[in-house]
């Protein structure tokens, strides 16, 4: 068992304790959780054409369409908290847990728009809990951004750090994608408009859901990152905060160098904010 080195530099730790299958998994694992967050964020934009008249009043199509795109902005708005508060869970108790714990967060966001029943079914609730799914899924979304890339960056090599943390990217346009593509698909060759409008708009929420349960599943065996040191059979375990700050003072200051825990501790829940800003 390798135990990191509080007082080691944080580019000085070893960089060979996964090899290539490890941290390939790792990019995947980070990588698969983010687009899976971000299809479900925009199917919401994506199909808000046809459940915007199911859960507000009214029979204006364009006053449909502008609350609920009301919604979708306060998820937006969401997305700062859920960083910050995933960057803190993050730090204390490890990335596997924060980034399990976003993905569990958007996987009953996304289930329960699929779920809710109707304006016609139980009046104004239809939209409060809509609004509650969005804003969950919104706080999601910030916590599995600013986590992942966090994640992802702790898990390079020091020399390919940028490299490994533009992974980042690739799922925010292919969530995007693949929620349009989900459009298309139901458009022109399953549902008619008048399905889509009746029940159809809420097959890309089931969709968005499944997938944050597979990922789900995927994360419980994920690597442990180099920095906080939790995860399946504590891989890579540091010393407590207690016994680092006790090596630390114990430390000349000028032989301290970057610590891993002033690098990946309190750092990376800003880090996370401005990530989801």
């Amino acid at each position: 068992m390798v135990k990191c080195n509080a007082g080691a530099s944080f580019l000085e730790r070893d960089e060979d304790l996964l090899g290539i299958a490890g941290r390939s998994r790792a990019i995947l694992i980070g990588s698969l959780g983010n687009l899976v967050e971000w299809f479900d964020f925009y199917a919401f934009s994506a199909f808000s054409l046809y459940f915007a008249n199911s859960f507000f009043p009214g029979n204006d199509p364009v006053t449909q369409m502008l609350s609920a795109a009301g919604v979708f902005a306060l998820g937006v708005f969401m997305r700062p908290i859920g960083a910050w508060i995933f960057g803190y869970i993050g730090d204390r108790h490890g990335r596997r847990n924060a980034l399990m714990l976003s993905v569990s967060f958007m996987c009953v966001g996304s289930l329960s728009i699929a779920v809710t029943p109707t304006y016609a079914s139980i009046g104004a609730a239809a939209p409060v809990l809509l609004l509650i799914a969005r804003l969950l899924q919104g706080f999601s979304l910030g916590g599995e951004y600013g986590s992942s890339a966090t994640y992802l960056s702790e898990m390079a090599p020091s020399k390919h750090r940028g490299f490994y943390s533009s992974f980042q990217y690739v799922p925010i346009i292919g969530g995007q994608l693949i929620a349009l593509i989900v459009l298309l698909i139901l458009q022109n060759l399953l549902l008619s408009p008048e399905q889509l409008r009746g029940w159809g708009w809420g097959i890309p929420f089931f969709i968005g859901a499944d997938l944050a349960l597979f990922v789900l599943i995927m994360r419980r065996d994920m690597p442990a990152s180099f920095c906080t040191g939790v995860g399946p059979g504590q891989n890579y375990p540091t010393e407590s905060n207690a016994a680092s700050r006790v090596r630390l003072r114990s430390t000349p200051y000028r032989e301290r160098g970057l610590t891993q825990r002033r690098m990946c501790g309190p750092v990376s829940a800003n880090f996370s904010l401005v990530r989801a800003c």
